[in-house]
C-alpha cells in the first residue's frame, strides 16, 4: 500500500542542515504514513552522501539533475505516491506532530486544498518577523481569501496539499513570479480554500543564500505582476477605483493596465492630491466612497505601515465588506 503522505524535499548544497531537516519531518511517522522524496538539485557538496548515510527506508533519493526548484518539485509530484503532498526545505525544522495534524486538518475540510501551519523564524530581522506575524495571523480559509492579494499567505515549506487539488491546477509552474504564490493564487482561482493550523509546527530558517533574497522572481515587482494577473479576472468588466494614489497604488494600476484594466477613479487622504488626476482618472477624498463613488468596487493599495488596517476598518464601519465591496491588494 502506498504511504498516506509524500514529503517533497528538494535540496542543493545543504550538507550542514539536510540531516536535521529530514529527521525532523520524519519523526513519529511510520513507513505506512510517510515517504520522503529527497531530490538532489545539483549539489556540489556531500549532502547527497549524508542523505544516503541515513539508511532510512522512508527516504527515496532522487537525482534532480540541477534543473532548478520548480523542475525538482514537479519531479517529486510525478514520483509521489501519497494522497497528501507535503513540502519541506533542507534548512528548516519540522516540529513534532506536524504531518499528522495537517492530515487531520485536510480530512476535516474537504474544500481546503492546502493547509499550512504557523511558523517561527529564528534570527530573522524585524521586517521578516513582521511578515511572519502577519502570515501567522491568517488561519481560516476566509482569512486567506481576504488577504491573498496582499502577500503570499502561506510559508511554502510548511504546507500539505490535497493531491487532488494540486493535480487539478497543474502542480508547480515555472513562471516569472514566485512559484509558491502562483500556486496559492491558482488554487484560489479554482475554488479551493487555503487554511492554516493555529499552532507553530515549523522553524523557518532564512539563510543568506536562499533564493528568496536573491532571485529576481521574488522581487516586489514580480509579486505585483502576479497579483495583477490573478486580480484582473476577479474584477472582470466592472468599474473600480483604487484607494491610494501614492507609489504603491500607481504601481498596481500600471500592472492592471497590462491586462486591459484601468481605474476609473482614485481615493486618497492627502488633501494636496484630492482634485488632481492620476493616470487619467480623478482623485477623490474618502467621502467619495458614500458619494460620487458609491457602489464602485474598491482596490485598497496603500504602503504605509498600519494604513491597510485603518482603511479596512473605515470601510467596514460604512457597511462595506471585504472582498464583496473592496479588496486589499498591497
Amino acid at each position: 500500500m502506498p504511504p498516506a503522505t509524500s514529503v517533497i524535499l528538494p535540496y542543493r548544497d545543504a550538507v550542514s542542515t539536510i540531516e536535521i531537516a529530514i529527521r525532523s519531518v520524519l519523526q513519529g511517522e511510520s513507513a505506512d504514513e510517510v515517504e520522503l522524496l529527497a531530490i538532489d538539485d545539483g549539489s556540489r557538496d556531500d549532502g547527497p552522501a549524508r542523505v544516503a548515510a541515513l539508511g532510512d527506508p522512508r527516504v527515496r533519493r532522487l537525482d534532480g539533475g540541477g534543473r532548478g526548484l520548480v523542475a525538482a518539485l514537479e519531479q517529486g509530484r510525478a514520483e509521489a505516491r501519497g494522497a497528501w503532498i507535503a513540502r519541506m526545505d533542507a534548512d528548516d525544522v519540522s516540529l513534532p506532530g506536524r504531518l499528522a495534524a495537517q492530515r487531520a486538518g485536510l480530512a476535516a475540510a474537504p474544500s481546503v486544498g492546502v493547509i499550512g501551519c504557523r511558523v517561527s523564524c529564528p534570527g530573522a530581522d524585524e521586517g521578516m518577523q513582521t511578515y511572519v506575524r502577519w502570515q501567522n495571523g491568517l488561519v481560516t480559509p476566509e482569512d486567506h481569501a481576504r488577504d491573498l492579494f496582499v502577500e503570499a499567505p502561506l510559508c511554502h515549506p510548511s504546507v500539505m496539499l490535497r493531491r487532488e487539488a494540486l493535480d487539478a491546477v497543474g502542480g508547480w509552474r515555472d513562471v516569472p513570479w514566485p512559484e509558491d504564490y502562483d500556486l496559492w493564487l491558482r488554487l484560489d482561482a479554482a475554488g479551493w480554500g487555503l487554511g492554516k493550523l493555529p499552532k507553530v509546527l515549523l522553524e523557518w530558517h532564512h539563510t543568506p543564500g536562499r533564493a528568496t533574497f536573491s532571485h529576481p522572481r521574488y522581487s516586489a515587482a514580480r509579486f505585483r505582476e502576479a497579483r495583477a494577473a490573478f486580480l484582473a479576472p476577479k474584477l472582470g468588466d466592472r468599474p473600480f477605483a483604487i484607494w491610494g494614489a501614492g507609489r504603491t497604488g500607481r504601481r498596481l494600476a500600471r500592472a492592471l493596465e497590462a491586462h486591459g484594466l484601468r481605474a476609473s477613479a482614485w481615493i486618497d487622504i492627502d488633501p494636496d492630491k484630492v482634485g488632481r488626476a492620476a493616470r487619467g482618472a480623478p482623485i477623490h477624498g474618502p467621502d467619495a466612497v458614500t458619494g460620487a463613488l458609491a457602489g464602485t468596487y474598491l482596490i485598497v493599495a496603500v504602503g504605509a505601515r498600519g494604513a491597510r488596517a485603518e482603511v479596512r476598518a473605515r470601510l467596514g464601519a460604512l457597511g462595506l465588506r471585504d472582498p464583496r465591496d473592496f479588496r486589499c491588494a498591497a
